[in-house]
């Protein structure tokens, strides 16, 4: 197994979806945190124009089992018309 992987999801909603996109990324969450490897997935940043979400996974191995399951696969199909740009992924 690999090292813990730490990254932020940041979320641009269009103007007025703020609270759309902020109740699919609660939604999301609470399946998320159930998955095996999730360590962390919060939001840690909540204004109307940006949405941060931090997430810290077991390993490599768990980060692409999550990003290939049924959550994100939702998640992804609500955001599509309610974000302003694509989501960005930054790794540390």
């Amino acid at each position: 197994m690999s090292e813990p992987v730490n990254l932020t999801a940041t979320f641009i909603p269009n103007e007025g979806e703020y609270f759309r996109v902020k109740l699919a990324l609660e939604i999301a969450i609470e399946q998320v945190v159930q998955e095996p490897g999730c360590e962390r997935y919060e939001i840690t940043e909540d204004t109307e124009e940006r949405i941060v979400l931090t997430e810290r996974w077991a390993s490599k191995e768990a980060l692409t089992v999550h990003s290939k399951g049924v959550a994100v696969q939702d998640l992804n199909e609500s955001l599509s018309a309610l974000l302003a740009t694509e989501t960005v992924l930054t790794f540390s």
